[in-house]
């Protein structure tokens, strides 16, 4: 428990400090830790990182990680993001063909589905970061989210009796996932309070059920990825808190659904 309390301390205050500072800086930090993301999601499957496909699922995730205006500076200014980003699924499909099925169309659907959710996640967040309110946006979504963990691992253990969902994550209660929502809404009304983000109450609720329960679900959607592939944690680069994927997994499934709801 020490380690893990002394892990999430140090690892919430590099996070705060870099997202208060934004700009190269967060973006560059960002990257690193998407890249960590992908090589944990990676080894799951058992692809060397290092590989050729392992190589080309990191450019993948790179290609839909990064600014698009980082893309635009290249050489091939007239080929979008998203038309590379085919091209090279495209090239997966061949690539099973040319080794025979030793790279077979399932490992091609892992590799494209894992750069999508890890890609897009992160890139989301980069993105939020860089809008006009992108401080108090990132720092609002990040409460909502560390006060839902927190609230429904409180009272799941306290009062949790009913399972939420047993066969992916055993120790998730209903009454820990209602109350990790109302966690969420205490934090989040207070810092709507202090910082007003949003022009309605209706919308602020919506923003904050959204954001607490497709949090939860960006969870068990993790838990389910470790069960499948029979592990324990993503990785071990947090001490006491598993690997990369343990600790964004909420963040990097909201961040895409807030966006494309257009909430934030």
């Amino acid at each position: 428990m020490k380690k893990r309390v002394i892990t999430g301390v140090l690892g919430a205050a590099l996070i705060i400090g870099l997202t208060i500072i934004g700009g190269f800086p967060f973006t560059l930090f960002i990257i690193f830790v998407a890249s960590v993301a992908m090589i944990e999601l990676l080894k799951m499957k058992k692809i060397s990182p290092l590989s050729s496909i392992g190589l080309l699922s990191l450019f993948l995730m790179w290609l839909l990680l990064v600014p698009t205006h980082w893309v635009d500076m290249t050489f091939i200014t007239h080929v979008s993001k998203v038309e590379i980003f085919i091209f090279m699924i495209l090239l997966l499909l061949m690539v099973t063909v040319i080794t025979k099925n030793s790279f077979t169309f399932d490992e091609a659907g892992f590799v494209i589905l894992s750069t999508v959710y890890v890609g897009f996640g992160f890139h989301y967040l980069i993105m939020t970061r860089a809008a006009e309110n992108g401080l108090a946006l990132v720092f609002f979504v990040l409460f909502i989210i560390w006060s839902t963990d927190s609230g429904a691992y409180f009272v799941g253990r306290a009062i949790g009796k009913h399972k939420l969902w047993p066969d992916i994550s055993p120790k998730k209660t209903v009454e820990g996932f209602l109350g990790g929502v109302a966690f969420a809404f205490l934090v989040g009304v207070a810092f709507q309070f202090i910082f007003p983000l949003f022009d309605s109450v209706f919308l602020l609720v919506f923003v904050i059920v959204i954001t607490s329960v497709f949090g939860q679900l960006g969870d068990l959607v993790e838990s389910a990825l470790k069960r499948h592939y029979a592990v324990k944690d993503s990785g071990k680069l947090l001490p006491g808190h598993g690997g990369i994927l343990d600790r964004f997994d909420s963040l990097i499934y909201v961040m895409p659904i807030l966006h494309l709801l257009q909430l934030i």
